[in-house]
């Protein structure tokens, strides 16, 4: 072999290293992100003692993240394309540990909620640049099969490590260390970040302009929706300062729906959710999380501070419903929805997860884990397995390649909106319907056993609510997806066998939606928010995966 052909198989031994370690530094960051909140909801409970935070404060643990996460997704996506994917990742680790450190020492409920609103925004830059590097960094489709499937395994295992390590290091050290436990990781992800990831420089010509007003009017929408929520726990809902904080959202939302038809660059092209199936995908979905979040942080308080379970106990008790998730969405739903229409998918899904929570709406003081719980968790694990898989992909059907991003995010967005909504709404109706329960008890109420009763009165009711919500969700699901597979998609014959090698490629990354709901964390966002436009140009620049082909794109499109 001469000298140059040895120079030049060293230098390609070298890179393919390089890969690899990327793909670890890159796993690393979303695994991260998939433990913060699953962690943190297992803490909770101690941190709401620690920190004097009041029942209807407390669901801004949760809803701080979320919406800051949800709400800045698409910014997120679009800022990796302005400035490059590696310093925008770096910048997202380094303020990531930044705000998890601040969240650790927090010293009073206002201090922790701004740390996890940072959390969320930081978040949002990690998640749009992690795939987007991955997507860069694997363009052989064999490697790149092999990547996906690694990064969804490691992040959609994060839920029920999150789970079991939150409950240990609450228990043996201290709720604190639930979020410290994220600042060594984020620094020495950053550091190797900088040594193994490529520079991806992007031209000034070729940079997208931001839209900020339209991340300014759906942010601000949203929060102050989920704000009037809050405070209708301890004003009332005909409260001048709620009823102003929900009109004055709903407000701003509209306003941030005309500026988005008339920005050339919108955050959010109307034209993807105004298609029936994407938007009927979305609407299921972002109301499905309603549910969902909602349900995780009352089973958490219920089997902490009713049943007295330790932490450790109550995040394995939440297992079963990831396990039940993990084999709907891979066991069933993968092998059918490339043969039965997706709304007789979508639809009975959410009955099945219905089912879940009006079993729930049975729960007493004394109900056992195994009759009581256990049953639901299952129900609502085996139908949210139906949904999450079919929805992504319809998140992305007759897409225009630039746009795949776009819409990827969209979707991904609803769930954190949806989850965001559904922590406040449902934890104002739970610490309402609890207030007005003791409140006619009298001198009884200060009984811990009839508090006892009147906290749960409160989650079953809005247990009630949440089951319209997914019943509501379903009944969409039925009326607005009207989609069906091809001939030959259930064979994977003909063209139709770009669909399943894109279902085998970027499979993954829809599984892990699925699972890391488990641990209601909807952070499927971090997984399926592709970067934009600048990643469908580097991937016409990179040899094609089946996902990517012509015939793939021509089939979605019918």
């Amino acid at each position: 072999m001469s000298a140059q052909a040895q120079a030049t198989t060293g230098h390609g031994t070298a890179a393919d290293s390089r890969r690899w370690w990327a793909l670890a530094v890159i796993a690393i960051a979303q695994l991260m992100i998939v433990l913060d909140i699953t962690i943190v909801n297992i803490a909770l409970p101690s941190a709401q003692k620690d920190l004097g935070i009041s029942d209807a404060d407390r669901q801004w643990v949760i809803t701080a993240y979320t919406l800051a996460f949800g709400g800045l997704l698409l910014l997120g996506g679009r800022l990796g394309d302005l400035f490059g994917r590696k310093r925008v990742f770096i910048i997202g680790l380094l303020g990531f540990a930044l705000a998890s450190a601040i969240g650790g020492s927090a010293s009073g409920p206002t201090m922790l909620f701004a740390a996890r609103a940072l959390q969320g925004a930081f978040g949002a830059l990690l998640a749009p640049s992690a795939l987007g590097l991955l997507s860069t960094t694997f363009s052989d489709p064999r490697e790149r099969s092999t990547a996906f499937g690694i990064f969804g395994a490691i992040a959609g295992g994060g839920a029920a490590i999150g789970l079991l390590l939150g409950g240990v290091l609450t228990e043996y050290l201290n709720w604190r260390w639930c979020l410290f436990v994220n600042t060594p990781i984020a620094v020495a992800a950053a550091f190797a970040a900088y040594s193994v990831l490529t520079r991806d420089h992007i031209g000034k010509g070729t940079r997208i302009r931001l839209d900020l007003p339209g991340a300014l009017l759906g942010c601000g929408g949203l929060l102050a929706i989920v704000f009037g929520m809050s405070e209708a726990v301890t004003r009332g809902w005909a409260d001048a300062l709620v009823l102003g904080s929900l009109v004055f959202g709903v407000l701003l939302l509209a306003v941030f729906v005309l500026v988005e038809k008339r920005t050339p660059h919108a955050l959010l092209p109307t034209h993807i959710v105004a298609n029936r199936n994407r938007g009927g995908g979305a609407l299921s979905i972002g109301l499905a999380m309603i549910g969902m979040f909602g349900l995780f942080l009352f089973l958490t308080y219920y089997l902490q501070v009713i049943k007295h379970f330790s932490p450790v106990m109550s995040g394995v008790s939440f297992l079963p419903m990831t396990a039940a998730i993990v084999i709907s969405s891979t066991g069933f739903a993968a092998r059918l929805m490339t043969r039965v229409p997706s709304r007789n998918l979508i639809g009975p899904g959410l009955l099945l997860a219905a089912s879940g929570m009006a079993w729930l709406t049975q729960m007493r003081v004394d109900s056992p884990w195994a009759g009581m719980v256990l049953p639901a968790e299952l129900l609502l694990g085996f139908g949210m397995g139906l949904v999450f898989m079919p929805s992504m992909s319809l998140a992305t059907l007759g897409v225009a390649p630039h746009e795949a991003g776009a819409a990827s995010a969209t979707i991904n967005s609803a769930q954190q909106v949806g989850g965001s909504f559904g922590t406040a709404l449902l934890n104002t109706i739970a610490a309402s319907a609890t207030a007005s329960w003791l409140a006619a008890r009298g001198l009884g109420a200060a009984n811990p056993a009839v508090r006892a009763e009147g906290s749960v009165h409160g989650y079953v009711v809005a247990t009630w609510v949440a089951m319209g919500i997914l019943l509501v969700a379903a009944l969409i699901a039925f009326l607005m997806i009207n989609h069906r597979p091809a001939p030959g998609e259930a064979t994977g014959t003909g063209e139709a066998a770009g669909t399943t090698g894109a279902a085998e490629v970027t499979g993954a990354t829809e599984v892990t939606g699925a699972t890391e709901v488990a641990g209601a964390t909807g952070t499927a966002g971090a997984v399926g928010a592709a970067g934009g436009p600048a990643e469908a140009e580097a991937g016409a620049r990179a040899p094609q995966s089946p996902a990517q082909s012509p015939a793939h794109q021509r089939q979605r499109a019918r």
